[in-house]
């Protein structure tokens, strides 16, 4: 009786040893990469937030200044430029985006000949880098072998295209480059919306005789509010970081006609030794960020509650 009892304490503590190795192994497998990017990733932004208080040009300095840096960059023009340009940018590019892949994905979505082949084409452009798509739209926009050249070449000599050397156009090209790259993204997200979208409803306010207007308006177009704010969150995040794009089409020029924040921290923190000056813009863009998502956030876990 004592031999059986002993076995089964045995087995009954294996079989608890092996549920907390089952329990502990998922967390010791994601501990490297956790501890990775709790170091790389919020050890760096905190970092950066510090070097913002300091007076660091081409080295570190560890010295607190205060709000120095800030004050030095809002006296700079180019940073102001900067804003201006990402605000025009970020208006045009998210709003273009959204419209753009809301209308592709209402077309697609009518069950139409050739779905399966429309669908990779405009979702290719997303696969692509911005790099490549930065210097393949400064080739196609340049004056001198592009658009216009061409365009020319074939008599139309009057044509004149040359917004990639105009200084108050220039901004509107690195506009056509995002959405070219980004409508195809919004679309997949709008068509997969609009499928999830229960066609009984839609057959009823038919019944009912709603206009298809009538009924993209009231029914469709608010049922997809959720995908409009996920598109809005990640086009927002993808404009205020779009660094590699303007350098592969415009390098900011001409001049500084198409700086942006994410340029102008790069050239000052790595350029022009100003490493607090690119440190604090760096941090004002973390701040847009954190106000653009911290609230989207909120909204989630709210709904998540409800």
């Amino acid at each position: 009786m004592s031999t059986t009892t002993a076995t089964r304490a045995i087995s009954h503590e294996r079989a608890s040893m092996r549920d907390k190795l089952q329990d502990w192994l998922p967390r010791l497998v994601l501990a490297p990469s956790f501890a990775v990017i709790l170091l790389f990733v919020y050890g760096f932004i905190l970092w950066t937030i510090y070097l913002s208080f300091t007076h660091s040009r081409m080295m570190p300095v560890y010295t607190l200044t205060g709000f120095d840096s800030y004050m030095r960059l809002f006296a700079q023009p180019s940073w102001w430029m900067a804003l201006k340009n990402i605000a025009i940018f970020g208006v045009l590019y998210v709003a273009i985006c959204i419209a753009l892949g809301l209308t592709l994905a209402i077309l697609l979505d009518q069950k139409i000949r050739g779905e399966g082949v429309l669908r990779p084409i405009y979702l290719y452009p997303m696969a692509v880098s911005f790099i490549v798509t930065g210097t393949a739209w400064k080739w196609f926009l340049n004056p001198g072998t592009g658009l216009e050249k061409t365009m020319q070449d074939w008599g139309w000599t009057s044509f004149h295209f040359d917004w990639l050397v105009n200084a108050d156009m220039a901004i509107y090209t690195v506009v056509i480059a995002g959405v070219w790259q980004a409508a195809g993204f919004c679309m997949a997200m709008f068509l997969a919306g609009l499928r999830g979208i229960d066609g009984e409803i839609m057959k009823a306010a038919q019944i009912d005789g709603a206009s298809t207007y009538a009924t993209y308006r009231r029914i469709v177009i608010p049922a997809l509010r959720p995908v409009f704010l996920s598109a809005f969150i990640v086009l927002t995040h993808m404009a205020i970081k779009s660094y590699d794009l303007v350098i592969a089409l415009t390098g900011g020029g001409p001049g500084n006609a198409t700086e942006l924040p994410s340029t102008f921290m790069y050239s000052y923190t790595f350029t022009r030794n100003q490493m607090s000056v690119g440190a604090s813009s760096a941090v004002i863009m973390l701040m847009t960020v954190a106000a653009i998502i911290v609230p989207y956030l909120y909204s989630e876990l709210r709904e998540k509650q409800r």
